[in-house]
């Protein structure tokens, strides 16, 4: 039987999460969809999906399994504890939510609830690259890890995105997956900008170098730079006590011409992380089947909104910001299944 799933939010994130469950995997159907702006909602929905007026009212509807949250951030709090409070499985785009106290309090409610619900969007732990640059990491064969250095480009941003988007949007995802591949903890950050790119214009600050300081004692730098205009380039290297390990560059067709030799880049987040978004959901679909969730949980999103609030600080100050997390739940010391690739 086919898990019934409603999404929330129809904009471009969750239209395309509407694409992925309807024409790319199998054993899920879409019979509700909500959005802030009804009309939108009615145009994304798919066949026979039923359009509900709230995210409340979707949520408890016996005609729904489990949900996709891809609303905006501040409205993700109120929408979470819902879901766990109807017990059902959910899926969270980035940012799990926008505030420490609301991430506390969705943590505290599923480890109070005795179960995992939640699935947080960090799509790169999916990727293949990334699982692989991990196993390699794992296993030993570097040393271990000293230093991890992660290069997130993009060849433009809209209008509306302010030199905080950075910090508190762009960073998570490096965050996170500094976290994971390094199986370690950020304890504090520091932010430094470097000459302003004359590139995007206004006020943007833009680039910016981030330091994560690991428990560990590993430091991570991570380049964010938003105006590049060539492609969407994503990177990443970690160097160990013995050796180093990188991402590979993305397979793409080389050409040769009178201008030199040359690959092409992916144009943007969608095109790059495609297969690791099919695999994130995937794997989401048999942990819903199942009543709970994998991958990244409430604790990596809090980890990830104490991160950014951190980053924030130390723009500010220009100074070395800590982070002070609460006491693991014990819910959250279980490695999570992974479903093969």
């Amino acid at each position: 039987m086919a898990l019934k799933v409603g999404v929330i939010g129809t904009g471009m994130i969750g239209q395309d999460h509407i694409r992925r469950l309807t024409k790319v995997l199998s054993g899920v159907e879409i019979t509700a969809v909500n959005d802030i702006d009804v009309e939108r909602a009615k145009e994304a929905a798919p066949y026979g999906a039923e359009v509900f007026e709230t995210p409340k009212a979707l949520i408890e509807s016996d005609n729904v399994d489990a949900i996709v949250i891809c609303s905006w951030g501040p409205a993700h709090e109120e929408q979470l504890l819902d879901c766990i409070a109807a017990g059902k499985p959910v899926f969270c785009e980035k940012p799990m939510t926008t505030s420490e106290e609301a991430a506390i309090r969705i943590v505290e409610a599923e480890a109070a609830y005795g179960k995992r619900l939640i699935q947080v969007g960090f799509m790169r732990r999916f990727d293949a690259d990334y699982r692989r640059l991990k196993a390699v990491v794992d296993s030993g064969m570097i040393g271990a890890p000293l230093m991890y250095h992660s290069v997130h480009r993009n060849a433009s941003v809209p209008s509306h995105y302010t030199s905080d988007m950075p910090l508190n949007d762009t960073l998570v995802h490096d965050a996170d997956i500094s976290r994971w591949l390094l199986s370690d903890e950020i304890v504090g950050v520091e932010v430094r900008y470097p000459r302003r790119s004359t590139v995007g214009g206004g006020e943007l600050k833009n680039p910016v170098i981030v330091l994560l300081h690991m428990e560990s004692g590993a430091i991570v730098d991570v380049e964010i730079s938003v105006a590049i205009t060539y492609g969407y380039d994503i990177r990443g290297e970690v160097s160990g006590e013995t050796g180093v390990a990188s991402l590979p560059n993305r397979p793409a067709t080389v050409v040769s011409d009178v201008n030199g030799i040359r690959q092409a880049m992916p144009e943007d987040w969608r095109e790059r992380f495609i297969e690791a978004y099919d695999q994130e959901f995937r794997e989401w679909i048999i942990a819903a089947g199942e009543g709970t969730a994998t991958g990244p949980s409430a604790w990596d999103g809090y980890a990830s909104t104490l991160t950014a609030d951190a980053a924030l600080r130390a723009a500010e100050s220009g100074k070395y910001e800590p982070l002070k997390m609460i006491k693991k739940p014990a819910l959250y010391l279980e490695a999570p299944a992974v479903a093969a690739e």
